[in-house]
């Protein structure tokens, strides 16, 4: 949304909650593209009138350019003309909303020949005639090539099919690497984890992210910067990316399982790493997407795999040098409910729409680490967005990534499985910027 149109209403704001009736706007600003449904449900849960209200004015500062003259449009259909015309005084007249365009196979019509000294001229309808759209849904098959090119052309705009990934910068992107261990966590260093942290780092500033490394945090100072992370204000960008590199264990949960542990030794639930940022805690992120990356044990078995046909059977990779990120399975509800709380991050996920957490191993089990590369995941997931993030959608290349780690084994045995949880609405593409240009913080 303009400037201008974001100052009048922020300077009207008393007046739209006051008098703005919510459900006579949700129908026509789902029509115009400027809400999604799920973004109309989550301002419906808001509460009262008037919060749902406030939500919605809050939220239309977060739509682009079309949202002002959309809502004016809106309140004008439902005959509220005095807040319109509140709106709009000392503004210049603004041009009329533009119909949605919705694109539909179009069969082009058998021409019709006329016979003129025995040449054949076909002749066409004079109104023009769209071609029929191209399918772009890329194949979900990890066997697929990775390099395999994409059909050019992609528009990056938020539709039904993909999000919204053109901001620049796209987003923030926050990654907490957890090395040197204090002596009473009883937890070893993590050596080879400040080359992943490297590698993510690079990585995702040449998706255009502002990336923000911290170090070797206590339990407390995770929950911080994480806090801090949620009370940023992300209208202008697209997109947020939260990385944890650490020591991790299995714990109690009720959505998404795992936890990671501070240099102190107490952990932080991936469940309430989510929370932070959900459409409650974070509503400049509401409707778009949050990405999580775990590097951490999700547990401590360890899995030793099974026997498969000599064509799926592949050189290990792993070494004798491989180290895991285990401790064992402890209870979450210490880590949910301390005086130390934020009040912000105490709310339950109401939804987990529009978040993914990619977890470096299964449930349960241990995560592998070579203390010369770093984690067999990060490595493959770098190798993977390198190869791939020009063509591919996120959870693609999360496939790939799955099938890659799968075929390692450390000391010749131990075998490790990554996975997701994913509630993504829509498919997502990053940005590859053609000259990967570090953005600072």
């Amino acid at each position: 949304m303009e400037e201008r149109h974001k100052r009048i209403l922020q300077r009207n704001r008393v007046n739209l909650v006051s008098d703005l009736d919510p459900s006579d706007m949700y129908d026509g600003l789902l029509s115009k593209g400027i809400f999604t449904q799920d973004m109309i449900d989550e301002i419906k849960r808001s509460g009262t009138r008037r919060d749902q209200a406030r939500q919605l004015v809050r939220d239309l500062e977060t739509r682009g350019s079309r949202a002002f003259p959309a809502l004016i449009e809106c309140l004008r259909e439902k005959g509220q003309h005095s807040l319109p015309d509140l709106l709009l005084a000392g503004e210049p007249q603004s041009q009329p909303l533009p119909l949605p365009v919705h694109v539909r196979p179009v069969v082009r019509p058998l021409p019709v020949y006329s016979h003129v000294d025995t040449v054949v001229t076909p002749v066409y309808p004079s109104q023009p005639v769209r071609p029929l759209p191209t399918p772009t849904t890329p194949s979900l098959s990890p066997e697929r090539e990775f390099g395999k090119p994409r059909a050019t052309g992609r528009v990056r705009r938020d539709s039904i099919q993909s999000y919204k990934m053109d901001a620049s910068p796209c987003g923030h992107c926050l990654i907490i690497n957890n090395v040197d261990f204090e002596p009473q966590s009883e937890l070893n260093n993590r050596t080879g984890s400040n080359i992943d942290c490297d590698k993510l780092e690079r990585r995702f500033q040449s998706l255009n992210f502002i990336v923000l490394v911290k170090r070797n945090l206590k339990q407390k100072q995770i929950r911080q910067e994480l806090s801090a992370l949620s009370k940023k204000d992300h209208s202008q960008c697209d997109c947020c990316v939260v990385i944890m590199l650490s020591h991790g264990t299995e714990v109690s949960h009720n959505r998404f399982p795992g936890a990671v542990h501070g240099v102190d030794g107490p952990n932080v639930p991936v469940q309430l790493i989510t929370n932070y940022l959900n459409g409650q805690n974070c509503p400049s992120l509401q409707g778009k997407p949050k990405l999580f990356f775990i590097q951490a044990c999700g547990g401590g078995e360890r899995d030793t795999g099974f026997e498969v046909t000599p064509d799926e059977d592949r050189p290990c990779i792993g070494g004798t040098d491989d180290q895991t990120d285990a401790m064992p399975m402890s209870s979450s509800s210490d880590s949910l409910s301390t005086p130390s709380d934020e009040p912000d991050a105490r709310a339950t996920l109401p939804t987990p729409s529009d978040i993914l957490v990619s977890y470096s191993t299964f449930p349960g089990y241990v995560s592998w680490r070579d203390t010369q590369a770093g984690s067999w995941y990060v490595e493959t997931l770098d190798n993977v967005l390198e190869d791939n993030a020009a063509d591919n959608d996120l959870v693609t290349m999360l496939m790939m990534v799955n099938h890659e780690v799968s075929q390692n084994s450390a000391k010749g045995l131990y075998k490790q499985m990554p996975g997701s949880f994913n509630f993504l609405r829509k498919l997502l593409y990053f940005q590859v910027l053609p000259c990967q240009r570090p953005i600072q913080a």
